[in-house]
C-alpha cells in the first residue's frame, strides 16, 4: 500500500515533464515496453507479470502513452495495450551522436597507438 501511494504521488509529480526519456528510465516502463513490443497485451495480463499493484502498472502504462511508445485501444471490456517504437527514434539518434563522439576517440587512439608501434619497430631496427 505504501508503494502505491508512492508511486502515486511520484508519477504525480514528473506528469508535467513527461518525455521518452523519462518513459524509458522506468525500468518497469522498459518492461512493458519490451512485452507489448512482442505482442499486444491487456492490462491485466501486463500487471500479472509484476509485483505491484494494477493501479500502479496503469500509471506505467498512461506515461507510456502519453511520451508516445504504447496505444491503449478499448476491445469490449478489456484495454490492449499495443507499442509505438517510432517514438525511441528520439531515443537512437540522441545516443547515435555519443556513439560517433566514442568512434571518432578510438579511432584516434588507434592511429596514436600504430604510429607507437610504427616507431617502436623503426628504433628496434636501427639497434
Amino acid at each position: 500500500m505504501l508503494a502505491h501511494i508512492f508511486a502515486i504521488k511520484y508519477l504525480h509529480n514528473m506528469e508535467a515533464r513527461r518525455d521518452v526519456f523519462q518513459a524509458i528510465a522506468d525500468p518497469t516502463r522498459r518492461q512493458i515496453i519490451g512485452m507489448v513490443a512482442q505482442q499486444p497485451l491487456n492490462l491485466n495480463t501486463i500487471a500479472e507479470k509484476f509485483q505491484v499493484s494494477r493501479q500502479a502498472v496503469s500509471l506505467h502504462v498512461k506515461i507510456l502513452k502519453e511520451c508516445g511508445l504504447i496505444s491503449v485501444k478499448q476491445q469490449g471490456r478489456e484495454r490492449l495495450c499495443e507499442a509505438k517504437l517510432a517514438g525511441l527514434n528520439e531515443v537512437s539518434l540522441w545516443i547515435e551522436q555519443y556513439r560517433m563522439f566514442w568512434e571518432n576517440k578510438l579511432d584516434g587512439l588507434e592511429s596514436y597507438l600504430a604510429k607507437i608501434q610504427k616507431k617502436r619497430k623503426y628504433a628496434k631496427g636501427k639497434n
